[in-house]
């Protein structure tokens, strides 16, 4: 496919949401081609901690692994040394991702890296026949984050970014029911991640000159903070929601807990507008996490709670009728008549039984992370990119960012021309 093409495909896809959305039919054929017993050779550059979560998941794999590590890549070396351990010695180790690239016989590399690095290694992979498998956000500026996607349309090589939630259970099922029609029209999405943690690593004593390659995530030369390394899945999850991409963002931040020299936000609150009216309201903090992380997507019908599996019809059954007479009888016999709060509902025996929502996919223990690894391995296998996928993980770090510009500004922020594709 032409650029022209390919670009105009994209295009289409986003007016019908064709591409936008990942059935499990696609991912179950792509799961047949990974049955084939080929294997992909994989480089993995970057083993910090998710570098090694992801090597780990590939090793679970066991008979059925569709990949093969034969090159492990991190410039410091706590890291080097246990991308080899978790390899058991049979990678071989590099300080230099350009040697890596050099292998013969590669297929494939994850890039792992701190984010400010992802551009300059995706583009080089791609220039040199490799397909690529990037951690999210693609990459700490706008124009790295286009250079990468003009680098997968040039060559034609996949580019395939960490957005687990698109091969997660429980949410192909939500976004079967919104785009089903089953919530209703979309109104509104909120979304949150909430911890209670400095995001500091510890810098060995001797060497405190590596304190911002250790703290990377702290400082807004390699990172956007809790918005590139957590904002930008629930903004892919929005964006899969509405089929669409945001017209507008404005936000505020501040650093209003950790005074330790940082200098990325602790604490952000945004809204993202789309075309239609939607507002899709974020909110992220670092200093207190008893809600944890949540998307909620909501419409006239029920409300969809991806993370916790679960959807909340707007009209719940009602509780079996002779616990609602017990509780009225109970309530009369001790005197108890209740204000009814501004806005509530009027008093009725049902609101004596909390309604627990319905369970999306029953005994979903998975986060979608090894389903993705091995869509990754089958269009690899295949040579077959999932329609849309890239486009997903393009439109959610450049949304990332351009909501960091909000707050950084203090503007309503809208999508520069240079950043279509």
């Amino acid at each position: 496919m032409t650029n022209k093409s390919r670009r105009q495909f994209i295009k289409n896809s986003m007016v019908t949401g064709g591409a936008l959305m990942l059935p499990t039919t696609f991912l179950g054929a792509f799961s047949q081609a990974v049955k084939s017993g080929e294997k992909v050779k994989l480089g993995v550059i970057g083993v910090g901690s998710r570098g090694g979560y992801l090597i780990q998941i590939i090793n679970s794999f066991a008979e059925n692994n569709p990949f093969e590590i034969v090159a492990v890549c991190d410039n410091y070396e706590p890291n080097y040394q246990k991308a080899l351990q978790l390899t058991a010695g049979k990678a071989k180790g590099f300080y230099d991702y350009r040697k890596l690239l050099e292998l013969k016989g590669l297929d494939a590399v994850i890039v792992a890296t701190p984010l400010y690095q992802h551009a300059h290694i995706v583009i080089d992979a791609l220039e040199s026949g490799i397909h690529v498998f990037c951690e999210k956000a693609m990459a700490r500026t706008l124009a790295d984050t286009k250079k990468m996607a003009e680098a997968h349309y040039r060559t034609g090589n996949i580019l395939h970014v960490g957005h687990q939630r698109l091969f997660d259970p429980k949410y192909l099922k939500g976004m079967e029911m919104v785009h089903n029609k089953e919530l209703g029209p979309v109104t509104q999405i909120r979304a949150y991640w909430h911890r209670n943690n400095d995001w500091r690593r510890k810098v060995p004593a001797d060497k405190p000159e590596l304190e911002r390659q250790i703290n990377w995530r702290l400082y807004k030369e390699y990172s956007c903070g809790v918005m590139t390394e957590l904002a930008s899945h629930q903004i892919q999850v929005a964006n899969w929601a509405k089929k669409s991409v945001p017209v507008a963002v404005r936000g505020v931040g501040s650093i209003n807990y950790w005074k330790d020299g940082r200098e990325v936000y602790d604490n952000v609150a945004l809204i993202y507008s789309y075309a239609d009216g939607t507002q899709f309201i974020y909110d992220s903090m670092t200093s207190n996490r008893h809600y944890g992380l949540q998307e909620q997507i909501m419409g006239d019908k029920g409300t969809l709670e991806l993370e916790t599996n679960h959807f909340f019809k707007e009209n719940p059954p009602p509780p079996p009728k002779p616990a609602g007479i017990i509780q009225l009888i109970t309530d009369i016999e001790k005197g108890i008549f209740e204000t009814v709060p501004i806005g509530g509902a009027s008093w009725r025996p049902e609101t004596a039984v909390k309604y627990q929502g319905e369970v999306l996919v029953e005994g979903n223990n998975t986060d979608g992370t090894p389903e993705q690894l091995k869509a990754f391995a089958a269009s690899v296998l295949t040579g077959n990119p999932i329609p849309g996928l890239f486009e997903h993980g393009y439109h959610a770090s450049v949304w990332t960012l351009l909501g960091q510009q909000a707050m950084d500004t203090g503007e309503t922020v809208t999508l520069p021309g240079f950043m279509e594709i």
